[in-house]
């Protein structure tokens, strides 16, 4: 099934043949100096191209990099210097091959064909100046915090020894190197070198200043998303078919990270770790366990779907775990569903394999004690003077900790069995082990043999949306300024399916949804964003539902929608970067929400003649709770029929 986000409106506006006419720019050395990358061009990477310190590149919504497939060219912001990605709902930025454009219709990115392939480009990397814990390389590295203490990033080739711009690490962990937001990354992670390869999206001790959201990777040859120190956190990540491990932490991450979809499987028929998934979360503490930092780190609201656990014809099935730790890792997942793990869904990996002496190590807290032992704990092993100022992000809990979640269709003999050691579905937990699917559906393609006799079925087919046990949470997140209040389990809120419009899934036809885009632009109430949906193809003289949730109860609520956005700022009312999307001048009417569960719901018939309109909605919340007392739904859009 081929499902594209409003491909006629696209047409309309002539920018499919504004595609076909851009310009090919070759990047072909290092950037220097600040610079800007527009839509109006294709950028290709000619090779391993650097943003130097001081430098900054900003990436206009739309832009597309497409580097010649197998050419070698990959991109790192080095520490010093930044990076502005500023895709949009409607019009993100694809870093990319030209193999993989060339599947476009008409050089439409909102289109293509899902391939199996990977390594045709390198990825992107960032390097920032965040605290990290690397005892190998080089070794000259100290086991307590310090700013001197730096790693080498994997994937990249010195050009010499000492070159700089392939380090990262430092001593400030609110380092800025820039802001993402809107980027799909697909086919990539080049490889160097046996077990040296580059990740979809790499980042070393990258700072909280750096602001991360709506990023997609989609095939690659390595994990996913690889993080090493620092403290960066990311909001609404999307990991598909990568041939490692989908998110993968190390050296001492101390950062959060909520809604986040990973999808198993594999990016080409190839061995575990080069092409065919292993671990779907894949956490080390420090790469030696008694260094500190340590990883400490918060996650709430991920969905991850493995490959099927049970054997088909020929093969053994399954990827490896949900979630391995290691070497002193320590997270709290919170709210999360997990569905089709396979060996494990929670493993006790211990080492990483190269050379990490574990849990335990040199006095530190043994496997066991670190799910028993409240966050508050701090390791007095290598300790920094001032631990506090190291670890802020726990508040709540235990150091190791999954609470409120849903397990389904896990089957393998040994998936509960290190859950089941570590109490994970005492009742204290809010655990379910479900019966029924946590999520609307999963579709599959047929069994493809990766490695000798192993077969992964791939996922083709997924409508993310929770349903039965993961409408509901009894806790959920604090409303803090980074955490949503989300009263519900998984990525997805009830009928708000964030991935449409601007990722390669719903290019590639993979998302089943009713074609309404999601476009953001929240202000948070009393339980974070409320949360606002459609169902309806706004046919005239046909109802259409529109319904909020995740909103304070009994608060008054005004539904608003137009043909026209607008785009109003809400800033003189004390909030920042936040805007009614909806031309609430021209049509609008109130609603009193009475409903006690936080939901509402109500009907709106388009008048006739009003065909082929764009049409925006957003509803305003009343909220004492929220900053000034008022709160904003998502907008949606749609093209109507």
């Amino acid at each position: 099934m081929k499902r594209s986000v409003l491909p006629t409106a696209l047409a309309s506006l002539g920018l499919v043949a504004a595609a076909q006419a851009q310009a090919t720019i070759v990047v072909n050395a290092d950037i220097a100096t600040s610079t800007t990358w527009t839509a109006n061009n294709i950028y290709n990477l000619a090779s391993q191209i650097y943003v130097l310190p001081g430098a900054t590149l900003t990436i206009e919504p739309g832009t597309v990099i497409a580097s010649t497939a197998n050419a070698g060219g990959s991109l790192c912001v080095t520490r010093g210097a930044q990076i502005f990605v500023n895709g949009t709902e409607r019009n993100p930025v694809i870093m990319t091959s030209d193999a993989d454009r060339a599947t476009w219709v008409g050089g439409d990115p909102k289109t293509g064909t899902w391939r199996a392939a990977c390594n045709e480009w390198g990825n992107l990397t960032i390097c920032g100046r965040g605290y990290v814990s690397e005892n190998l390389n080089p070794a000259t590295n100290t086991a307590t915090p310090n700013a001197a203490n730096y790693g080498t990033m994997e994937g990249l080739t010195p050009a010499f020894p000492g070159d700089t711009r392939v380090y990262y690490g430092g001593g400030n962990d609110d380092d800025d190197s820039g802001n993402i937001s809107y980027l799909s990354l697909r086919y990539g992670g080049k490889v160097v070198a046996l077990t040296n390869e580059l990740n979809g999206l790499s980042m070393g001790g990258v700072g909280r200043g750096t602001d991360v959201h709506h990023v997609e990777i989609m095939n690659n040859v390595d994990d996913g998303v690889e993080v090493w120190g620092g403290t960066v956190n990311f909001k609404h990540l999307s990991i598909w078919n990568v041939g490692d491990d989908s998110f993968d932490v190390d050296q001492g991450w101390r950062g959060r990270a909520q809604f986040g979809l990973i999808v198993q499987g594999y990016s080409v028929p190839a061995g575990q770790g080069s092409g065919w998934g292993d671990n779907a979360i894949e956490m080390d503490g420090a790469e030696q366990s008694d260094y500190q930092p340590v990883t400490t780190a918060t996650i709430y609201n991920f969905t991850v779907i493995g490959c099927p656990t049970t054997p088909v014809t020929g093969g053994t099935g399954g990827t490896d775990h949900g979630i391995a730790l290691r070497d002193n890792a320590r997270v709290q997942f919170r709210n999360c569903i997990f569905t089709d793990i396979g060996e494990r869904v929670l493993s006790f990996d211990n080492t990483d394999g190269d050379g990490g002496a574990g849990y335990g190590f040199n006095g530190t807290l043994t496997w066991a004690a670190t799910w028993t032992t409240p966050y508050t704990a701090t390791s007095s092993v290598n300790a920094p003077a001032n631990p506090a100022a190291f670890y802020t992000v726990q508040t709540s809990g235990t150091l190791n900790e999954i609470s409120d979640s849903v397990f389904y269709n896990n089957q393998h003999g040994t998936a509960y069995t290190e859950a089941n050691a570590r109490s994970i579905f005492a009742a204290a937990n809010n655990n379910v082990q479900a019966t029924s699917s946590p999520i609307v559906s999963i579709g599959r393609a047929a069994p493809v043999v990766v490695s000798g006799s192993n077969t992964v079925a791939r996922v083709t087919s997924l409508n993310p949306l929770p349903q039965n046990d993961a409408l509901t949470s009894v806790a959920y997140a604090p409303n803090d300024g980074f955490f949503e209040a989300a009263r519900f389990r998984g990525a997805f809120a009830p009928g708000n399916n964030w991935l449409v419009g601007w990722t390669a899934a719903d290019a590639f036809g993979f998302l089943v949804h009713d074609g309404w885009c999601d476009l953001g632009k929240t202000a948070r109430g009393t339980y974070g964003a409320p949360v606002m949906d459609a169902a309806g193809t706004l046919q005239a003289g046909v109802p259409t539902t529109f319904s909020l949730s995740n909103a304070k109860e009994n608060a008054l609520c005004v539904l608003m929608f137009g043909f026209v956005r607008a785009d109003v700022s809400l800033s003189p009312f004390g909030y920042t970067g936040v805007t009614l999307v909806p031309n609430f001048n021209t049509l609008g009417y109130s609603i009193v929400f009475t409903n006690a569960s936080g939901n509402s719901s109500s009907n709106l018939t388009l008048p006739a003649g009003y065909s082929g309109a764009s049409f925006y909605e957003q509803y305003l919340v009343f909220d004492a709770g929220s900053p000034n007392g008022l709160a904003a739904s998502n907008a949606i859009y749609r093209l109507a029929q």
